[in-house]
This record gives C-alpha cells, sequence and structure tokens, in this order.
C-alpha cells in the first residue's frame, strides 16, 4: 500500500467520476448514481434524486482539473475546495473500517463529501510529491484518467480496453513490418 486505505479509496473514486464523463457518458440515470455510491463504499446522506445526480455530474469537471493540474496549481485547488466546504479533519471508524478521516460531516450532500475526500487524498499526493501517479490514458482516442497504484509506476492505459487495443496494434505493426 502505498498511501492510507481512505487515500486510495478516495483516488480511485475521483478517478471514476472524472472518466464516467468520458463519452459515452456512464451517469445519466440516478441508478448510475446508486451504484456508483455503492461501488465506492460511500456512506452517509444520499438525497437519491435528480438535484443530486446534477450536482455529481457538475462536479467532474472541477475534479478532473484538480487530478490533472501541476503541483501549486493542485494545492491551491485544494485549498478552495476545503475552504469552501468549512472542512473540518477528523478521524472516524464506522461500517467495518479502520480509522479514517472524514472533513465533513456525514449528512453534507453527496457532491461536497466527494469533493472533500478527493481534496484530502490529494493533500497525500502533493505532500508526498506523487502527483506522476495521476496520468491520462496513453491510447490516443482515449481521455480517461489512470491512476497507477503498482509500485513500479508501470500502469499506462485506464483499463483493459484501452491496453489491449494498443497491444494489438503494436503487435500488427511489428508484423507488418517484419514481412
Amino acid at each position: 500500500m502505498l498511501f492510507a486505505h481512505d487515500t486510495e479509496l478516495s483516488l480511485i473514486a475521483a478517478v471514476a467520476l472524472v472518466n464516467s464523463a468520458v463519452e459515452p457518458d456512464t451517469l445519466t440515470e440516478i441508478e448510475q448514481l446508486d451504484a456508483f455510491y455503492e461501488e465506492h463504499q460511500f456512506s452517509g446522506r444520499r438525497d437519491g434524486d435528480a438535484a443530486e445526480l446534477e450536482a455529481i455530474r457538475a462536479l467532474r469537471p472541477v475534479l478532473r482539473e484538480l487530478l490533472t493540474a501541476e503541483r501549486d496549481t493542485a494545492a491551491e485547488l485544494v485549498n478552495a475546495l476545503l475552504a469552501d466546504a468549512q472542512a473540518l479533519p477528523q478521524l472516524f471508524r464506522h461500517d467495518g473500517l479502520d480509522w479514517h478521516i472524514h472533513a465533513v460531516p456525514r449528512d453534507a450532500p453527496l457532491d461536497r463529501r466527494i469533493a472533500v475526500e478527493a481534496a484530502m487524498a490529494m493533500v497525500d499526493l502533493i505532500r508526498a510529491d506523487e502527483l506522476s501517479r495521476l496520468s491520462i490514458c496513453d491510447d490516443d482516442r482515449c481521455e480517461c484518467l489512470v491512476l497507477d497504484l503498482s509500485r513500479n509506476r508501470s500502469r499506462r492505459y485506464c483499463d483493459t480496453t484501452c491496453a489491449n487495443r494498443n497491444a494489438v496494434a503494436a503487435y500488427r505493426a511489428r508484423r507488418k513490418s517484419g514481412a
């Protein structure tokens, strides 16, 4: 583990949320938000309405800017997100999880909690000078973010689809040049 468990979970959720905006958009219905909420183990308040869905959708470009920013800019964005949310970090244990940080109340709107959790996770990356763990997929046709939590920093593609497409293209290019 490179970072604390809650940091990794928050980064994974933030990247997944940002990538949901890349065509085809996979966050257009409340049911998709429900699945996102469950998959990324969020707890606390859930309104489950169209307004919440739109607030989460509106958060995606903000998180994309944060997750792709250079270190100084990322620090400024983190500070702004935390100040806007009036974040007050505290340690909590719940739902079978060991001690971890929450910086806004569990009854805060979901978009605010996601933004603050992403900002808190970025604090760890910025302090450790590990922003290189975040990048854009190496597939020229893809705009998704990649979170590389591997030890050897070898992850280049957002998922196996992009990795396989590029491996097949490289194989075909080698075969063509060898023929």
